[in-house]
């Protein structure tokens, strides 16, 4: 099968600047300490439209340059100030001439079942990404802050973004996304002409794009660094992983809720939500099919949203990095038996993930920005994981399935290379109502065992619907 040929290559400019963007955009620690992570990279499949190729490519160019009125940072540049007496290093977002973002056309000779058919997600799936493997968010100083992937396969087009999670967090790329395809979709007629005047709509929510600060620690945030080679690791290679589609129905994660919620001492029951029941069924489940010791600890992280959790709130359309993890743990024996004061099975591992949700509070979350600030840390994904751990990322409550760029519904979501290691889970919404899909990310043997445990099956016993 012939990989992925690439038609050309554009940079694309915002269709305006605001006064806004002349100023510098100072970075705060959630910004920073995603210097060393990889880019955000997720893309959608759709079905082939029946209108010209390059009139398809050229009406994307000109919604994204609207879009990007609005979202212009992802058009910036990052940037490295640094001084020797007084000493001083900081990192920096510049927008000011907007070197714009990188749009690639690209045709590809396989089908929409080509990738969504296969158990495991074809590695094909990576060519569609732009970006060169082992890139950093560091290399933002050189390279686009986001670029974007147009591909067309045999009978579909594959729109994929790698974006820059030192400007950006899951929830300000689907805001992206979201408002890309809807710019594309209020702006097309596929039966009689492509209107390519775009305008952003005055009832449209405002992008905040000025960094937001606790107790004016910013917003210049020195780093005691003289290198970057201090702070950026490259050397983490994951092993060769299996990466596999689950889909659970509205269904059956009601009955999963319902589980966790009776799999609990009667004297001291809390509410479990759906999404802490499904993750403490992935979690116990992996557990079981790592073949993990009893005795051995085992923790299962969660990438949460603070914009909700500050007072005041932060708006949802805040433009930047606003998220950090929240951990529960416990050994192999707690989660797994029944002799855990927590409940057993699922109930325990799903109260674990209660209690580590809501004690994450806006007093934490001041608490660690403080700490950050005297004690910065780069996260390092081969120094935060380990092989009785699992990382979930993402969010189900985004909007992926209704993003229609003018030419019908999505068909799969999916993601690149990036942030990919043993124990990675991402969860994206389902295709139907109330349901929800996970990429599960796991060495073969632990993978094959995952796909025959019996309590998981019962909920995932089906891949995810492709339309």
């Amino acid at each position: 099968m012939r990989g992925v040929h690439i038609i050309s290559t554009t940079t694309i400019k915002p269709q305006i600047l605001p006064q806004e963007s002349q100023h510098p955009c100072y970075l705060t620690p959630w910004d920073l300490t995603m210097l060393s992570a990889h880019y955000i990279q997720k893309g959608l499949l759709f079905t082939k439209p029946s209108s010209p190729s390059q009139l398809i490519v050229d009406h994307l160019k000109s919604s994204l340059s609207c879009a990007l009125a609005q979202f212009f940072p992802l058009a910036g540049r990052l940037v490295t100030k640094k001084q020797d007496d007084p000493q001083s290093y900081y990192v920096y977002l510049d927008c000011s001439d907007a070197q714009g973002v990188q749009f690639i056309h690209a045709v590809a000779e396989f089908t929409i079942a080509d990738i969504v058919s296969p158990i495991d997600v074809p590695l094909i799936v990576q060519s569609l990404f732009p970006l060169v493997a082992g890139s950093v968010n560091h290399d933002g100083h050189t390279l686009p802050l986001l670029m974007v992937q147009v591909t067309e396969l045999t009978d579909g087009v594959f729109i994929a973004c790698s974006v820059n999670h030192a400007v950006a967090d899951g929830t300000t790329y689907w805001n992206f996304f979201n408002k890309w395809s809807e710019i594309s979709r209020t702006h097309i007629d596929l039966e009689t002409n492509w209107n390519t005047q775009f305008v952003v709509s005055a009832s449209d929510p405002a992008i905040v794009t000025k960094r937001w600060f606790i107790n004016n620690q910013g917003p210049i945030i020195n780093l005691p660094f003289t290198h970057h080679d201090e702070f950026i690791d490259r050397s983490f290679t994951p092993p060769s992983l299996r990466e596999r589609m689950f889909h659970f129905s509205a269904e059956s994660l009601k009955q999963l809720k319902m589980k966790a919620n009776s799999d609990q001492p009667n004297d001291t029951r809390i509410e479990i939500s759906t999404f802490q029941a499904l993750i403490a069924l992935v979690w116990t489940s992996m557990t079981r099919a790592r073949r993990t010791p009893l005795d051995q600890k085992t923790t299962c992280k969660l990438a949460v949203n603070n914009r909700s959790r500050m007072r005041p709130k932060l708006s949802q359309y805040y433009l930047g990095n606003c998220v950090q993890i929240v951990s529960a743990s416990a050994t192999a024996a707690e989660i797994l038996n029944k002799s855990s004061s927590y409940g057993s099975g699922v109930g325990c591992a799903a109260r674990l993930l209660n209690s580590a949700v809501m004690e994450h509070s806006e007093e934490k979350v001041r608490e660690w920005l403080e700490g950050w600030v005297k004690e910065p840390s780069i996260y390092r994904v081969g120094r935060v994981i380990d092989e009785y751990s699992m990382v979930v990322s993402s969010s189900h409550r985004f909007k992926m399935f209704g993003n229609d760029f003018g030419w019908g519904e999505v068909v799969a979501v999916r993601s690149g290379f990036g942030n990919k290691y043993d124990g990675k889970v991402m969860a994206y919404e389902g295709s139907e109502k109330g349901s929800v899909d996970l990429e599960i990310n796991l060495v073969g043997r632990a993978m094959g065992a995952l796909e025959t445990d019996e309590e998981f099956i019962i909920f995932a016993a089906s891949p995810a619907p492709q339309g």
